[in-house]
């Protein structure tokens, strides 16, 4: 049996390590960080609006429903439905942002949704 003779490839003719560009950029964040906890660089602020969280079994009791109802009327899955309920995992924030309009207005959402399906 033979041996094959193998050898790793190194970057572009200059016989040095492969660069990686993953490498280099987690290596630079690193540093950025370093200097921002040291006071030598200012980072840019960000800030961002979330929905807040709701509490989906008390919006559809108090419109008296059952889960099963309360998807049918409001085109949710039952499934997921009784997930929020079950497991106080909270919705992505816009179905958050629909559930409150549930909450406030169930009327308007109805009449959109009827609008929709003429």
């Amino acid at each position: 049996m033979v041996k094959k003779k193998t050898s790793k490839k190194v970057g572009k003719k200059t016989g040095g390590p492969k660069k990686n560009r993953f490498f280099e950029g987690l290596m630079q964040g690193l540093k950025e960080a370093a200097a921002h906890a040291t006071g030598e660089i200012e980072l840019p602020v960000r800030y961002y609006d979330v929905t807040p969280p709701v509490d989906v079994k008390a919006i559809r009791t108090k419109l008296k429903l059952s889960q099963a109802e309360f998807a049918a009327r409001f085109k949710l899955n039952v499934r997921t439905v009784q997930d929020w309920e079950s497991s106080g995992t909270q919705p992505p924030s816009a179905i958050r942002a629909y559930l409150i309009v549930i909450e406030n207005n169930p009327d308007a959402v109805i009449r959109a949704l009827a609008t929709r399906a003429a």
